[in-house]
């Protein structure tokens, strides 16, 4: 039997699927590494820890196994983090993630420089926090000798394949969230760079997705069990390969991925459309596609938040019980999953979380109920900006943690009023990966011959018309606290440490 491997760098785990040709996922591991926050809005992690854990995953995999079955790898990755390396490829710094909001002065700068118009006309986004080029412009401002001993960035998955394989590339889907790519052009933008005043040197080598890499390095295939025959892949950023492992690889074909941030992902042939910046356009993992995606910064993060403080000791299956008992609108009670700022449709790194209406009569599951709800009124911001462009949305993909309960699988249905669907395997981004190292063996003649085999359905669920009607109601309500509320976040920000 042939294999291949994906691996899915998350943002507090990495995740290693093994899978056969009929698209099973045969084995998995998950080995967890912690965040670094030194300050308030900053997010970081030690880059080798990924390789680390990602070496011991891949071990626990492949014991048993004979490393010659196993034909390919490639990788999945959380976006936008920057991992900056000297003129010898060593990590000049701990890496700057995704959810890091340090930079809302550099995003300023960003427009000033570039324009907001012409930002828009060539990487297809806004300037925000998340994106990697504000991180590059922090670490010049404030780390000036670290910026100038910098060689080249990298991405977070494409710092691994760099470990495993000893070669630098990115590829078009992770490069599109850096705010340095010519999205339409699939180059680095000469004239982004020089605005800003960035070395284009400073970017990778761009390739596809499915692109071959090289073969894993003799010491790394000794220590994971691997054969140094295997067959390297580019991969993708983890919402490109979330859609391609989703089977989001045609029009009209939608997703909801609900992990540590929360996503709505709208498959997309052309690269001229326009909204403005009010979602992200980015390249698929497929060649020559598009996606159009909303993000909620705190989805399954927001709930797991909760767990922490008011739960630690309890399972999440221990945590969600009862949750079908309560009634919509968890009692008149209203959460808003702002705890890290906030990215579609306010692009707001200031804004925080609130629990709006809470009482004596409130008990823990109603907290609770609260909390997914608020989710998923978040991610329907999404999903109504892409309708509001002319786009039928009326089956939604759900993968993540938002697809594993039955009861928020129903509340995602009446929520955006569309029929969910729920696959046999909800692990996208892992399984996205594993696709792009099956179609670059050669496998299969393309991706959607692949999504054919691996990715099947598992269960619908059909919105129920009386519980859209209510939600219609509380989603009004819903949308008036970022208002009610921007100012006095806005005020409090200077008391937080």
């Amino acid at each position: 039997m042939k294999y291949v491997m994906g691996v899915d760098l998350g943002t507090s785990a990495v995740k290693v699927l093994l899978l056969n040709q009929e698209g099973e996922v045969i084995r998995e591991a998950a080995k967890s590494y912690p965040s670094i926050q030194k300050k308030s809005g900053y997010s970081e992690q030690n880059p080798e820890e990924w390789v680390e854990k990602t070496i011991l995953a891949i071990k626990e995999i492949t014991a048993g196994l004979d490393p010659e079955g196993i034909e390919g790898i490639s990788f999945s990755g959380q976006m936008h983090g920057l991992v900056l390396l000297d003129c010898n490829h060593q990590v000049l710094r701990d890496a700057i993630l995704w959810n890091d909001t340090r930079t809302t002065k550099q995003c300023r700068d960003i427009y000033e420089l570039v324009g907001e118009k012409r930002l828009l006309d060539i990487a297809k986004n806004p300037a925000l926090e998340g994106f990697t080029l504000p991180k590059l412009l922090w670490v010049k401002e404030h780390e000036p000798e670290i910026y100038e001993s910098a060689a080249v960035f990298l991405l977070p998955k494409d710092y691994l394949r760099y470990c495993l394989t000893g070669e630098i590339h990115t590829e078009f889907s992770d490069a599109a969230g850096t705010l340095l790519l010519n999205i339409s052009e699939k180059e680095w933008s000469r004239e982004i760079c020089e605005a800003v005043g960035v070395d284009i040197r400073l970017c990778p080598p761009l390739i596809e997705s499915s692109d071959f890499t090289g073969c894993l390095m003799p010491d790394i295939a000794h220590q994971t069990g691997l054969s140094d025959q295997v067959k390297v892949f580019a991969g993708g950023a983890d919402n490109a390969c979330g859609a391609i492992g989703s089977g989001i690889l045609e029009e009209g074909k939608t997703l909801c991925s609900i992990g540590t941030s929360g996503v709505v992902l709208s498959y997309e042939e052309s690269n001229q459309r326009d909204f403005a910046g009010r979602v992200h356009y980015f390249n698929h993992g497929k060649e020559n596609a598009y996606y159009t995606m909303g993000v909620t910064l705190a989805a399954g993060h927001s709930l797991s938040w909760f767990k922490d403080i008011f739960a630690a000791d309890e399972h999440f299956d221990d945590l969600l019980k009862g949750l079908a008992a309560v009634p919509i609108g968890a009692n008149g009670l209203l959460f808003t999953p702002y705890i890290s700022g906030e990215r579609t449709p306010h692009a707001d790194a200031v804004i925080r979380g609130s629990f709006i209406g809470m009482d004596t009569s409130h008990k823990k599951i109603d907290f609770v109920r609260a909390v997914i709800e608020g989710i998923t009124f978040s991610l329907n911001e999404s999903v109504e900006i892409i309708r509001e462009s002319g786009k039928k949305i009326d089956s939604i993909i759900s993968i993540g943690g938002g697809a594993k309960n039955e009861e928020w699988l129903q509340i995602q249905a009446d929520i955006f009023n569309a029929k969910i669907v729920k696959l046999t395997s909800e692990q996208g981004p892992g399984v996205g990966a594993a696709m792009l190292a099956a179609y670059g063996c050669g496998w299969y003649s393309s991706l959607s011959k692949c999504s054919q085999v691996f990715t099947q359905v598992a269960e619908t669920y059909e919105p129920i018309k009386e519980n859209v009607e209510k939600y219609k109601e509380l989603y009004s309500l819903y949308k008036l606290i970022y208002q009610k509320t921007k100012g006095l976040n806005a005020s409090l920000n200077r008391f937080r440490h």
